[in-house]
């Protein structure tokens, strides 16, 4: 059970340091790609993983409600739906605020129609940055609870 868990969280590590941190850089590097170009690929791209990453959130809290239902206090602590309660928060916030902002900005941009200055998509980079680091924070609280759960 929660080796699926570990898994789940380091794949959505995988997801978003690759989709985030590389690609959203990298796309507008390639010769011939224009910022409107670079824009609707990025559109598209975030969208996708904005719904990965819902699979993941929803199957990770699916998984820890059922230990939890099924073995009351045994696999399943406060500090675990506090732990996971942080990276599925930012990712609730990055799909009904920030995302739906940065793609009607892209296609503003797109339809040359001019755009104010926005800070909208540093907010976002630091939200990457703090769901991955609390994604990692889980990761290595579910680790250490199968080493103590191996050790019984």
């Amino acid at each position: 059970m929660k080796n699926i868990n570990i898994a789940l969280i380091y794949l959505w590590i995988g997801f978003v340091c690759a989709i985030s941190f590389m690609e959203a850089w990298l796309k507008f590097q390639a010769p011939g790609v224009t910022l409107e170009i670079g824009l609707g690929i990025g559109t598209l791209v975030f969208s996708a993983l904005n719904g990965v990453e819902i699979c993941f959130a929803v199957m990770l809290f699916a998984d820890t409600l059922y230990r939890h239902i099924k073995f009351p206090s045994v696999f399943v602590c406060r500090r675990e739906y506090l732990y996971l309660s942080l990276p599925i928060f930012i990712l609730f916030i990055q799909s009904i605020w920030i995302l739906p902002e940065l793609n009607e900005r892209a296609q503003n941009i797109i339809n040359n129609i001019a755009v104010p200055p926005s800070y909208m998509h540093a907010f976002f980079g630091f939200l990457e940055v703090a769901k991955v680091l609390t994604l990692f924070y889980l990761g290595s609280f579910y680790l250490k609870k199968v080493e103590v759960i191996k050790s019984l």
